[in-house]
């Protein structure tokens, strides 16, 4: 497969992945996805995006001001 913007070839590899929720700044570690080797680019995939929107769901009922999650340990 190819980088969409730059047509470099993408290998697997982990990023992190930030967001917010209720005001509050969540960070899930070591998530999946494909990593352009030309511009450096990341994509993450459906089925990881889905089980990042069912962590985040799950952490709103004990959200502190900053959540580090692991992603392999909660996925």
């Amino acid at each position: 497969m190819n980088c969409f913007l730059c047509k470099g070839s993408l290998t697997a590899a982990t990023t992190s992945y930030m967001t917010t929720c209720h005001n509050c700044c969540i960070i899930i570690k070591n998530v999946p996805c494909s990593r352009c080797s030309q511009c450096g680019k990341e994509f993450i995939n459906g089925t990881s995006l889905l089980k990042i929107e069912k962590i985040v769901d799950s952490l709103s009922p004990m959200m502190a001001e900053v959540a580090v999650i692991d992603f392999k340990s909660v996925a």
